[in-house]
């Protein structure tokens, strides 16, 4: 296999897995890994390819029944990147996970802003993050992979009238990292989710870089 045909194969058809899998050793495994949750986790909907690569992240196949996709998420999702709206994300870790190729999307950390915010409110500076960035929310898609008290001040916002094209909300933990998500799904806006407390930058990641994906086979498909 040619190195062009291997990244071509990368980035759509369904296949692409790691962000890292640059080497024909990489895309051998990540195929095996994609084959194999077609099998057990299904593979008729777009929402399964979800669900397939978030049970990847972790290495665990209860995680694709854990994963909510919402009527509408992953259209909304695409149409976002397609107008080059941004990726907002709530820790550092999601940021670095987020692929950067193909769209024109900016990817920013809510922990680059709203220093003074956290300050002088005492809150987190994901939080903060999130309210210094409040006029960006608006048509971004937002991935949180950590905190669910990012999460609530975002659905905070989203009652007081900010609306995000989409909002990856997989925040993890026993404090109100599952009340959080319970709220986002009430809320008028396109999400992903897992129910429960389990969560994290791996799944989060994996469900936004297959919206990414998802958008790269749609842009470069023949009309």
């Amino acid at each position: 296999m040619s190195e062009e045909s291997s990244r071509r194969e990368a980035t759509t058809g369904n296949t692409y897995i790691d962000p890292g899998a640059d080497t024909p050793e990489g895309y051998a495994i990540s195929r095996s890994s994609r084959e194999l949750a077609r099998r057990v986790v299904g593979d008729r909907t777009p929402e399964d390819r979800i669900r397939q690569r978030c049970a990847i992240a972790v290495g665990d196949f209860v995680m694709a029944d854990l994963v909510i996709v919402q009527p509408g998420a992953i259209e909304a999702g695409i149409a976002a990147l397609g107008r080059g709206a941004p990726l907002i994300t709530d820790i550092r870790m999601v940021q670095m996970g987020v692929r950067k190729q193909e769209h024109r999307s900016d990817v920013l950390c809510a922990l680059d802003y709203g220093e003074g915010i956290a300050r002088d409110r005492g809150i987190t500076r994901s939080s903060a993050g999130f309210e210094a960035l409040r006029d960006r929310m608006e048509g971004a898609i937002v991935v949180v992979g950590n905190a669910p008290s990012a999460l609530l001040a975002l659905c905070r916002m989203i009652e007081e009238g900010v609306r995000p094209a989409l909002v990856v909300g997989m925040a993890v933990g026993f404090v109100n990292a599952a009340e959080s998500k319970e709220v986002l799904r009430s809320l008028p806006v396109p999400s992903v989710s897992t129910r429960g407390t389990r969560g994290g930058t791996p799944p989060a990641v994996a469900a936004a870089n297959e919206i990414i994906t998802m958008y790269v086979e749609k842009r470069e498909a023949p009309e």
